[in-house]
């Protein structure tokens, strides 16, 4: 599979269609609650405010982001479950997800920062992607965080 394949979209969740919630919850449920053994509330009302950035291969969804409007826990627009498929991955379809939801938070958002929480082993990839991080680490649902901000452009 390459990258460059991938054919991405962004909408709401009213927008999307049946399949594409039903994939998207399921590739979520995959990596956050099979794989990474997380048990938590995935399906939150948070879906209801964000776009949902789907990353397709033909009818396959190998890379998915939730960009959410500012919310009260952070002061500007926030990038939140990335995740590509287990299939998909150690071929830089995560950084290209990355870049794509980025581009897409700041059309949406010009000029604010960009929030995301980091599990740690992640901290250096998205450092790379103009990411720093902020306070101390923390759980939540068992695995180690960090808050990072990229600024506005």
């Amino acid at each position: 599979m390459s990258a460059l394949s991938v054919e991405w979209s962004l909408s709401p969740l009213q927008a999307l269609t049946p399949l594409h919630v039903f994939a998207m919850y399921r590739l979520r449920q995959a990596v956050f609650v099979l794989e990474q053994e997380c048990l938590y509330p995935d399906i939150d009302d948070i879906d209801l405010q964000a776009q949902h950035l789907l990353g397709w291969d033909s009818d396959s969804l190998l890379a998915y982001l939730r960009i959410m409007p500012p919310l009260g826990k952070y002061q500007g627009p926030a990038i939140g479950r990335v995740l590509t498929a287990q299939a998909a991955r150690k071929g830089g379809l995560g950084r290209l997800l990355m870049h794509e939801g980025i581009s897409r938070t700041q059309a949406l958002f010009p000029e604010q920062p960009i929030y995301l929480a980091a599990q740690t082993y992640l901290t250096t990839f998205y450092t790379s992607l103009g990411f720093d991080a902020y306070g101390d680490t923390y759980i939540e649902d068992g695995i180690e965080h960090i808050e990072m901000m990229r600024k506005a452009d």
